[in-house]
């Protein structure tokens, strides 16, 4: 199989008045002379480490499966930073919000060639990074078309937000969540029940009438379930 391969650029954040290290995969197609779709992903280390994202893009740009993706990965830098920018209580998630929006994707439109719109670009994260991604398409709707959200973590503030959306054509989402999530160790805020929120924001998702794929799977809220699920959720979200 041909391989792509990655580079990474850093950013200084005005939105979060600090430096931001990007991770990126160019596909083994790569050339300024195509355009490109754009998946970012919170979590990004994570992706492509555990989710072995590059390689799932790479095999199925090979095999027509897909159009043509360049991969950006956001790393966390510890795990108490992850919450203040992913959590919906955190004390940085709207400002975190804004660098995706207003920081990341200028400089992604400006540098790389991509389509710079919103149909264009699709969100990924698993767990605190999907909820986060969620919250930035509802927030930018215009700028991000597609959300592709594993075990995300759900409250009332996020079941707020989707059920504000008003134009739920500006973008789909793909939602998966495991069977087994009801006494997750969030590390943090204690053990929690993941299931029961994301069956609610299944409902309100289904009700309101957007573009929805939504599965439970059978497991727990780990990467050995969402790492053999990016393979189909990327070929769904990006298929040819």
């Amino acid at each position: 199989m041909k391989q792509g391969k990655i580079e990474e650029f850093t950013i200084q954040s005005k939105a979060l008045g600090e430096e931001m290290q990007v991770l990126v995969h160019l596909p083994h197609n790569y050339t300024p002379l195509y355009k490109y779709a754009v998946l970012i992903a919170s979590d990004g280390k994570d992706y492509i480490q555990y989710g072995r994202v590059g390689r799932v893009i790479d095999e199925f740009i090979e095999s027509g499966e897909i159009e043509d993706v360049i991969f950006f990965g956001v790393p966390y830098k510890s795990v108490s930073e992850r919450r203040r920018m992913y959590h919906p209580d955190g004390d940085k998630h709207e400002a975190y919000i804004r660098f995706l929006a207003h920081e990341l994707v200028p400089f992604i439109d400006d540098n790389y060639p991509t389509y710079q719109v919103g149909a264009g670009r699709g969100l990924i994260g698993d767990s605190l990074a999907a909820t986060i991604s969620l919250l930035a398409a509802t927030k930018y709707p215009n700028t991000f078309g597609k959300v592709i959200l594993h075990s995300p973590y759900v409250d009332d503030h996020v079941l707020e937000k989707v059920n504000a959306v008003e134009n739920t054509a500006a973008f789909s989402i793909y939602h998966v969540i495991g069977e087994e999530e009801t006494e997750v160790n969030t590390q943090q805020d204690g053990v929690q029940d993941f299931l029961k929120p994301n069956r609610k924001l299944k409902n309100l998702v289904e009700s309101k009438g957007f573009s929805y794929f939504y599965e439970e799977f059978k497991g727990d809220h780990t990467w050995k379930y969402w790492q053999p699920d990016v393979r189909r959720a990327i070929s769904m979200v990006f298929g040819q």
